[in-house]
């Protein structure tokens, strides 16, 4: 398959027709507009700094029913004695940017780059991104965040400091996508974090069918700020 060059016009070819490795096109630009026709394709960009614009859809995508969530002892132990305070949408520009600067296991730099920050800052302003915070006295220790169309989350990245403090931020994240009806937490590519969580590998097939489900129901914008514990 050709990698598509994306010109100022606001398309994007079909999914389907990505790379095995799951790159679909490059260039572009990180417009809101372009972002969230993206998202609505099963598309998302992913990049690292020095590098053009990338555009992704693997197969398989690595997705979570909130269903399916599963809650170990320990981090069911760490959300009964409430050790973290939970907050939606308190300090999205923090998350973000905690995201792109934590240390990571055989990584070098981030593909957070200042650009995608500013983008999804911008998607937040709007009522579509959203991020969980985990508070531990008075301090940011960790979270998550990502965007939000119609019954389907797409999770971007997490961070945490403490043993526990993200898997908390994400255990409530799904609650409150249970509470809402929500059909999937689309985790994109497949890490052992997210396997031990209770995500599920599916087809692209698959989760385009999910995904064009997903977006016929109403999209609950704006701020989603409101305590978890």
């Amino acid at each position: 398959m050709p990698i598509y060059r994306l010109t100022k016009e606001l398309l994007f070819p079909p999914a389907e027709n990505a790379e095995p490795d799951g790159l679909l096109a490059v260039g572009g630009d990180l417009s809101s507009d372009r972002l969230l026709l993206a998202y609505q394709s099963g598309i998302f960009p992913w990049y690292g700094e020095g590098l053009p614009i990338l555009w992704w859809s693997p197969d398989p995508r690595l997705v979570l029913a909130p269903r399916d969530f599963h809650v170990s002892r320990r981090l069911a132990q760490t959300i009964r004695q409430g050790r973290f305070k939970i907050t939606f949408d308190v300090a999205f520009s923090a998350v973000i940017s905690a995201c792109a600067t934590v240390p990571r296991r055989g990584q070098d730099g981030t593909w957070i780059v200042p650009a995608m920050r500013r983008a999804y800052v911008r998607l937040h302003q709007l009522g579509y991104a959203h991020s969980v915070e985990s508070w531990l006295d008075g301090n940011l220790v960790g979270g998550i965040y990502g965007v939000s169309l119609g019954k389907c989350f797409f999770g971007e990245s997490m961070f945490s400091y403490e043993s526990n403090a993200s898997k908390t931020a994400i255990a409530a994240l799904v609650e409150r996508l249970k509470q809402w009806d929500f059909r999937l937490l689309d985790a994109q590519v497949t890490t052992r974090h997210m396997l031990s969580l209770g995500a599920k590998e599916i087809s692209r097939k698959v989760f385009l069918k999910q995904l064009d489900a997903a977006l016929e129901l109403p999209t609950i914008r704006g701020s989603w700020n409101v305590e978890s514990g």
